[in-house]
């Protein structure tokens, strides 16, 4: 078994914790930026996403995709967000109509293709510019 070194925030190291050595998941997240403004204010498109981005990462949905319509009272949160399940987990979207952004979030307990999620990802919200993160989960 490995361990981690924990630091506080002024650089200092606090403590050692054993790692696991078993991968929980792998989470991507996607800030993309001046999105296409039709594709993330309409309800069905951000609908198929969900569904369409299963087969590219090799995905099962679990059930039909929710996209609640809120956040009237701002302009930067008024908009859809998505759930879609899967199998081994979830994908999540925020899609902001104020400020043509959208925010997604792709976790599975099974290992998938960052690059191709993100390629997908961006290409179908007709994005600009993208901030990707992958994290793995122990």
């Amino acid at each position: 078994m490995s361990t981690e070194i924990l630091l506080s925030e002024s650089g200092d190291r606090t403590q050692e914790v054993p790692t696991r050595e078993i991968t929980f998941g792998w989470e991507l997240t996607l800030d993309l930026y001046d999105c296409d403004q039709e594709a993330i204010s309409t309800e069905e498109t951000i609908r198929q996403f969900g569904l369409k981005l299963c087969p590219v990462i090799d995905m099962v949905p679990y059930g039909e995709p929710q996209t609640p319509y809120f956040g009237e009272n701002n302009a930067h949160t008024k908009g859809y967000s998505l759930l879609q399940f899967i199998e081994t987990s979830s994908i999540t979207g925020h899609f902001s109509e104020g400020t043509g952004a959208a925010y997604i979030n792709i976790f599975s307990c099974k290992a998938f293709d960052p690059a191709l999620a993100e390629s997908f990802t961006r290409e179908y919200f007709g994005a600009k510019q993208c901030v990707a993160r992958f994290v793995t989960r122990k």
